[in-house]
């Protein structure tokens, strides 16, 4: 069983940077593709970044590719999500997801789930 939990959402203006991290505890994330999804209100998940077990493959959503960047630190068991160029529609619950070697970006293919953190962009 793998927990994910992450943390650095926050508030922050339109152009700014917010730094999001995911640490998993209960086995270690070597073998797991990673991804990141987010939930606006009243809107469905939606993909976001995923990155592959090596983290050497990085896949992303059209409306964030140029201005987030997902990595790994596989020896800190830990995942990020650098967003910069924050607009007002990137806010949302974002939450970080885990699965089994090959990284996907759809959501019922990850097997588990962090509770998410709060991204608020203001205008």
């Amino acid at each position: 069983q793998v927990q994910l939990v992450e943390s650095g959402g926050g508030l922050v203006q339109a152009g700014g940077s917010l730094r999001l991290s995911c640490a998993a505890s209960g086995r270690t994330l070597n073998s797991y593709a990673m991804g990141w999804f987010r939930q606006a209100p009243g809107k469905e998940r939606e993909f976001v970044a995923a990155i592959s077990w090596s983290g050497r493959n990085t896949y992303y959503a059209d409306s964030v590719k140029g201005r987030f960047t997902i990595s790994r630190d596989n020896a800190k068991n830990t995942v990020y999500l650098q967003m910069n160029s924050l607009k007002p529609e990137d806010t949302a619950v974002y939450y970080c997801a885990g699965r089994p070697q090959t990284y996907s970006d759809y959501a019922e293919r990850y097997d588990y789930w962090g509770q998410g953190t709060q991204v608020t962009v203001s205008p």
